[in-house]
């Protein structure tokens, strides 16, 4: 038996391929299909699949939601980092990403780990890695490229599910991006990471130059590959320029690499897109890419929402899933701000699963919209108990429902006697 890409490339249905079918709603050999090719991928790392919820990734599978968590090297608590993780697990995120930059970075990754399970772990390796050396050299600058590849491998031997890997940024790009008039040269602290050690050493990009190494290293654990975008957007004015564009063809090409070398993997993509080129972007990644799964941060559609990014990103979440984006990466209200506390993790985890399901009601209306229909017939019935049940937060649902007391008609306080469906009642049909 190979990977669980290569036993679909056999045509072999596995059990795993049958559980991710019945958790769809979808038939084993569809399931089978898209992961030969490369279409759909399963967030999972063999050392610990059995624990692990199925989270599949891709065409015909429905938008998931990934929580971003983790210490900052300016605030570590780990007691509420691993609160964090438990909020995302209770309130519906189907991932968890640990991008922890401060204090025991192993630890915290493996508690996190235990407080998300049963639901799939990335990181984001290189931060581990440049964090190690400066606390062993005094500057995560003097890092080697094994430092980073070893960095890589005890992830994958804790049993970590999937990775970012900034692998597409080359030497070149780099050079040109710092220099460049954008507005933000580059967003992403993997990226920037990986530029500033390119440029201290005058090397090319480890992860690209060590790729075939990293593709074997991903097989024997048959984890996923999740290419990084270090030159996405910060900015509306910055998105799909020349930067972001060069880095999206460098991405497609290890795409085919990894399918090549028997790895899943999928695609970020950004960032901040304004609204009327969000679709674009979506189409155009998945042409290159010949249709891989695509993770996309927001995309945030304004740059002016700073304390309501959840808002703005899950706007362009929406639309970007409906059009075939697959998997959201959550924005919080502390984006571009802060830390996230519990609240803002809960805040955000609910946006993006509002974004993801108006998406799936668009893509798989069979399979999406039964709970909407059921909703709208409690909401005719005054059936509070259903609709608080049936909400994506019941928690908020039932705070907002009972935060002036009991009421004395079975309508709310919105409109009283005056509800629609107790004017209407008496000549209403009955169920």
């Amino acid at each position: 038996m190979g990977t669980i890409f290569e036993d679909a490339r056999r045509g072999i249905i596995t059990e795993e391929m049958k559980k991710i079918a019945e958790v769809e709603g979808v038939e084993p050999e569809f399931v089978r299909r898209g992961l030969a090719a490369g279409r759909i991928v399963l967030l999972r790392n063999v050392k610990r699949a059995e624990k692990l919820k199925v989270v599949a990734v891709g065409e015909g599978m429905l938008t998931k939601v990934n929580a971003n968590i983790g210490t900052s090297n300016t605030l570590i608590d780990l007691d509420m980092e691993v609160e964090k993780a438990r909020i995302a697990k209770k309130y519906g995120a189907d991932t968890v990403m640990d991008l922890s930059t401060g204090g025991n970075l192993d630890v915290i990754r493996r508690k996190i780990m235990e407080a998300a399970e049963p639901l799939p772990l990335g990181t984001v390796p290189i931060y581990q890695a440049f964090m190690d050396v400066a606390n062993r050299k005094g500057a995560g600058i003097h890092m080697t490229e094994d430092d980073i590849l070893n960095t890589i491998e005890k992830q994958l031997k804790d049993g970590v599910d999937f990775m970012t890997l900034h692998a597409a940024l080359t030497k070149e790009l780099a050079e040109k991006a710092v220099k460049s008039n954008r507005a933000e040269p580059i967003v992403s602290r993997g990226g920037s990471i990986i530029a500033a050690w390119m440029l201290e050493h005058d090397k090319e990009n480890p992860l690209l130059s060590n790729f075939d190494y990293v593709l074997e290293l991903f097989k024997e654990y048959d984890a996923v590959i999740s290419l990084g975008d270090s030159l996405r957007p910060g900015a509306l004015e910055d998105a799909h320029d020349e930067y972001h564009l060069s880095e999206l063809m460098v991405n497609a090409r290890l795409v085919k690499r990894a399918r090549e070398a028997g790895v899943q993997v999928m695609l970020e993509g950004p960032g901040h897109v304004p609204l009327d080129r969000v679709v674009a972007d979506v189409r155009l990644a998945k042409r290159l890419t010949e249709g891989a799964p695509y993770y996309i941060l927001g995309p945030l559609v304004t740059d002016l929402a700073a304390g309501y990014d959840h808002i703005a990103g899950a706007i362009g979440g929406a639309l970007a899933a409906a059009h075939g984006a697959d998997f959201l990466c959550y924005v919080t209200p502390a984006e571009h701000l802060n830390l996230p506390n519990p609240e803002q993790v809960r805040e955000g985890v609910i946006a993006f699963r509002i974004a993801a399901h108006a998406a799936d009601i668009v893509k798989y209306p069979d399979r999406a919209m039964k709970k909407d229909i059921e909703m709208g017939r409690c909401r005719g019935r005054l059936d509070w108990e259903c609709m608080i049940n049936l909400a994506l937060d019941p928690d908020k649902a039932r705070e907002i429902r009972d935060q002036y007391g009991p009421t004395p008609l079975k309508s709310c306080n919105m409109c009283g006697s005056l509800c629609v469906f107790l004017l209407l009642d008496k000549w209403r049909k009955k169920d």
